[in-house]
């Protein structure tokens, strides 16, 4: 008998935390960081404390109260005492892996708090982003998910209260296992770099105890990983084959991208293992239609054709996809693409794996937005990221006196530019991304609107507020190709896998999939903390 054990991602869009049983063997399907529950106790400047460890996602209900899965460096046993006995409380050994679908924090986030020697199993592409995103972010301690900073249990001078302190130690890398390729499979120079320049190598000044990539083996569990399209490069849909059949996990998915063809592959091959179960994503299972990603750019155009001073274009960070989109409309309408640094860092590394991406070098329509900064020395990683293409260095001076030939990656974190660049009233923001899903977003829009109004900027594609529901204005629509698939693509997704039971995860209305699916598949709803028996 197979129990699944749901931990997270129940009734909730992202947080995915499953616990697959199969006799003595386990493995965890993704451990993310659970955003929805997170906002409900925490913000910006009331963050669980690093320096009590475990203790307050464990008492708050972000991590599941499971004895032995956990660092030990953020745990005393005096700690597991104050669980024991209590709902839900479990001792956990013997975890043979993670098996992580893409990089999005919601599926990872929480890979920070695990036992170094768990293995995470993924595709080279995730791997690599993770780092990526590691390295040129601020990633928080409940964030760390390729490597850690080890802490030690210390009383500060003065301080009479014990903490977990951020030991002197070089940090810890996890080891992770490819399911899809090989470091041997690359170029010798790509092997070069992806060992010494990359991979084993932090770009801080802090040494970094690494783990070479290594391909995966099998181990215990005879696992299938199936690439599938979604808004990150690198997803994965799994298939376990278990005692009890074959078990498919979709991770997040869609029918609508550039690279939907991988996902009707893993429909074509999950369907062939016959399996027992499918647990399925739901994010938008009350959408109707989907917009494809060849209409954001084709209505990108047709917006930013018209611009006659800067754009600046609002999407997510990790969606590449939409970045090549509107890299192509930079090329289109005679601009300028200016990145991030973060954004060049990303782009350099994927190229080792991708054969899509541009040489930001060679490239003549990318520049890199070199932003304000209040340290005398910059973090290592834009050091060189800074060095490597200085020629391709543009300043505020430099986009605000030639405004019609710039498009400005920005996000709504990166407005506090536009005072040194004095956008003119004729501007145009191109919003490219999602509509705000909580009280947070609903006050960062607020906020946005205010910065446009303030510099006369003209939205395109800003969702507004109509009753309980966002839309967007008439005319302004088909921006965004979200990177989940809509109702009747999931019905699609579940016909043509024809699984015997669907678990509907990632999703706030699963009942959708009891009213949508015939008789002959059951559904089950999982509940938190519940095991279903298979």
């Amino acid at each position: 008998m197979v129990k699944l054990t749901f931990y997270g991602g129940v009734g909730e869009i992202g947080g995915n935390k499953i616990l697959l049983e199969d006799g003595e063997r386990r493995l965890l399907l993704d451990f993310g960081f659970p955003y929805k529950r997170h906002k409900q106790f925490y913000e910006e400047y009331l963050k669980p404390r690093s320096g009590a460890g475990l203790l307050d996602p464990l008492v708050m209900g972000l991590l599941p109260p499971l004895e032995g899965l956990y660092r030990n460096d953020l745990a005393t046993p005096e700690l597991w005492q104050r669980f024991r006995g209590a709902g839900g409380y479990r001792r956990l050994e013997g975890i043979d892996g993670v098996l992580l679908s893409h990089a999005h924090l919601d599926h990872s986030g929480h890979i920070a708090f695990l036992r170094q020697e768990i293995p995470v199993f993924t595709t080279a592409v995730t791997a690599f982003i993770s780092k990526a995103m590691q390295d040129s972010g601020k990633a928080d301690f409940d964030q760390q998910v390729c490597y850690f900073s080890p802490t030690i249990r210390t009383r500060p001078a003065g301080w009479k209260q014990e903490a977990c302190i951020s030991s002197d130690t070089a940090r810890q890398q996890r080891q992770f296992r490819l399911a899809d390729t090989s470091p041997e499979s690359l170029s010798p120079e790509a092997v070069q770099f992806w060992r010494w320049g990359f991979w084993e190598k932090t770009p801080r000044q802090k040494e970094l105890i690494s783990y070479p990539l290594q391909a995966h083996t099998g181990g215990r569990f005879n696992l299938r990983c199936f690439p599938v399209d979604h808004s990150i490069p690198g997803a994965c849909a799994w298939g376990i084959e278990t005692s009890s059949g074959w078990i498919v996990y979709s991770g997040d998915l869609r029918l609508h991208g550039k690279r939907a063809g991988l996902t009707y592959k893993f429909l074509e091959e999950a369907r062939k293992l016959h399996p027992r179960v499918l647990m399925v994503e739901g994010t938008n299972v009350l959408r109707e239609t989907n917009v494809a990603e060849r209409e954001v750019y084709e209505n990108g155009l047709r917006a930013i054709g018209k611009a006659s001073s800067l754009v600046i274009a609002d999407f997510s960070p990790r969606d590449v996809d939409r970045l090549l989109t509107f890299l192509q409309i930079a090329r289109d309408t005679d601009r300028k693409l200016a990145i991030l640094p973060k954004d060049a860092y990303l782009l350099k590394t994927m190229r080792l794996l991708e054969g899509n991406i541009p040489d930001i070098a060679r490239d003549d329509s990318i520049v890199i937005y070199q932003d304000t900064i209040a340290s005398r020395s910059p973090r290592l990683w834009i050091q060189n990221i800074c060095k490597e293409y200085s020629s391709k260095i543009v300043l505020a001076a430099d986009v605000s006196s030639s405004q019609d030939k710039f498009i400005l990656c920005f996000s709504f974190f990166d407005l506090n530019e536009l005072p040194s660049i004095c956008p003119r009233p004729e501007s145009l923001y191109v919003y490219s991304s999602s509509e705000p899903h909580d009280e947070e977003q609903e006050i960062d829009f607020r906020r946005l609107h205010e910065w446009l109004t303030h510099f006369g900027i003209k939205g395109f594609g800003l969702p507004v507020k109509n009753g309980d529901r966002w839309r967007i204005p008439d005319g302004e629509w088909g921006l965004h190709a979200s990177g989940h698939a809509c109702g009747p693509d999931l019905i699609e997704i579940v016909q043509q896998i024809q699984p015997e039971v669907v678990i509907p995860v990632h999703c706030e209305q699963p009942d959708f999939y009891r009213s949508h699916l015939g008789d002959g598949i059951e559904v089950i709803l999982p509940t938190v903390g519940g095991t279903v028996e298979i």
